[in-house]
């Protein structure tokens, strides 16, 4: 366990360092929160879904504030987890949680992802990923993607696990900047140092996630009602047994 008290975080701050098993135990958690209050926590995923693609249908500058949102619409999910268990009822006007509280440190976090998932974009392509459009702009047939992908399938799986490390690095920062009004640097600094002294906890959480999503889309994707809040759900149940217990 580590711990710092800084002036800019006057309240000291302790990450403990858990068991791996605990990662599917975070899982177990965000299902007994979800199983609480079930309609709210199945009707807030689905606001931020409609509300983070209605962005991204806005040319240009729709994407990147999807993207800037994101971390305030998890501390949103957080604080909502964290009012249930206090023993109040909760409502999908909770999903704004988030706006109310250090929203320009949240905006910082998610102006992070966007530059990695920009960056690596651009990366990417240098590498030789095909577009999923023609030079005139015109989008491919799917079988045509496919066929161009023979051989570059490593550019896809690089892609992939440089974004899913900057994003486990980063998971603690939303409910860290929520609960304790850090600044984004010392929200980043303490969310990395807790994924990495947590590491086995963070791959058992990720496999599990995984798995729960892939099991989720059999039936049509309706268990993604349950899926996608029991995901946002066990994000608190992961802070809190890391940072609250």
């Amino acid at each position: 366990m580590s711990e710092l008290e800084t002036a800019a975080e006057p309240a000291r701050i302790r990450a403990a360092d858990v068991r791996a098993s605990h990662g599917a135990k975070w899982v177990a958690s965000g299902f007994r929160i979800f199983r609480g209050q079930p309609m709210a926590w199945t009707g807030m995923p689905v606001g931020w879904l409609v509300m983070t693609f209605g962005l991204f249908l806005i040319p240009l500058l729709g994407p990147v504030l999807a993207y800037l949102l994101q971390p305030v619409f998890f501390a949103s999910f957080a604080l909502t987890a964290a009012k249930q268990l206090a023993g109040e009822r909760i409502e999908m006007g909770d999903l704004f949680l988030g706006f109310r509280g250090n929203v320009k440190a949240l905006l910082a976090v998610g102006a992070i992802e966007f530059a990695t998932v920009f960056g690596v974009s651009l990366l990417m392509a240098m590498l030789g990923l095909p577009s999923a459009a023609d030079p005139t702009g015109k989008m491919l047939a799917p079988e045509e993607i496919v066929s161009q992908l023979k051989g570059k399938e490593w550019i896809l799986v690089f892609g992939f696990l440089v974004i899913a490390l900057v994003k486990g690095a980063l998971w603690f920062a939303p409910p860290l900047i929520a609960f304790h009004g850090l600044s984004m640097p010392h929200a980043v600094r303490w969310s990395v140092y807790a994924a990495l002294s947590n590491l086995g906890a963070m791959l058992v959480y990720g496999a599990a996630v995984t798995v729960m999503m892939m099991v989720a889309m059999i039936p049509w994707g309706l268990g993604l009602l349950i899926a996608l809040p029991v995901m946002v759900t066990s994000t608190y149940a992961g802070y809190r047994d890391v940072f609250e217990n």
